[in-house]
This record gives C-alpha cells, sequence and structure tokens, in this order.
C-alpha cells in the first residue's frame, strides 16, 4: 500500500493551495481517509477526515469554512482544497487511511489511522 502526496508549497497569507493524495495497492472505497498536519514542536493532528463514500466530513475547528476535504474513489484520490491560508497552517502535511467496516464514520485521530503518506510541505508567508 501506498499514498503520495502532492501541491505542497510556499503561498502568501489568504491564497489557496489543493492538496492531492494518490492511493495504490488497496481497495480504496474501504478505507476511510483523512489529512493530518504536523508543524514544528506540535503534535500531528488531523485538519480534515472523510468517510468510505464521501458523504460525512470531519474537520477541525481552526480550518472549517477554509478547507475542504473530498475524495474520488474511481481514481483513488483524495483531496484538500486550502482556501484563506494563514501562516498558522504552515506545517507538513500528510495523507492517510484506514481500512473501515463503517460506511458513515469519519477518523479524527491520528492514532487511529493505519497508512500514511510521505508528507507535503505547506508554508504560509505573512
Amino acid at each position: 500500500v501506498q499514498l503520495q502526496a502532492s501541491g505542497g508549497g510556499l503561498v502568501q497569507a489568504g491564497n489557496s493551495l489543493r492538496l492531492s493524495c494518490v492511493a495504490s495497492g488497496l481497495a480504496f472505497e474501504n478505507y476511510a481517509v483523512g489529512w493530518s498536519r504536523q508543524a514544528p514542536g506540535k503534535e500531528r493532528e488531523v485538519v480534515a477526515a472523510i468517510n468510505r463514500y464521501g458523504g460525512s466530513t470531519h474537520y477541525v475547528d481552526s480550518v472549517k469554512g477554509r478547507f475542504t476535504i473530498s475524495r474520488d474513489n474511481a481514481k483513488n484520490m483524495v483531496y484538500l482544497q486550502m482556501d484563506s491560508l494563514k501562516p498558522e497552517d504552515t506545517a507538513v502535511y500528510y495523507c492517510a487511511a484506514v481500512r473501515s467496516s463503517s460506511t458513515v464514520a469519519t477518523i479524527k485521530s491520528p492514532g487511529q489511522y493505519y497508512y500514511w503518506g510521505q508528507g507535503t510541505q505547506v508554508t504560509v508567508s505573512s
């Protein structure tokens, strides 16, 4: 199983980025997926999560209204659209997946994910 994240970069505050993650080696529709981030000196947190078929999402309060998670099971892809970026969004962003028997559950804790991508750096300048 591999998860490959891309799309990070350096942007000014207020701008947007779209992260993408492609999964291989798994039946993607059987997995709940999410995007986590980790800033220097801080714990990893799940910022957005989506259930197996995309009908249920979860966001951490700090990104609500600015970030949108989506998935395309036909392409084994999960996306994170990040708008109105702030300097405090600066972190390494990781996509992650875990097999889920539930068709509605979103996974909100990093410790519950089993497969992780390599991370992509997002830097927001003020």
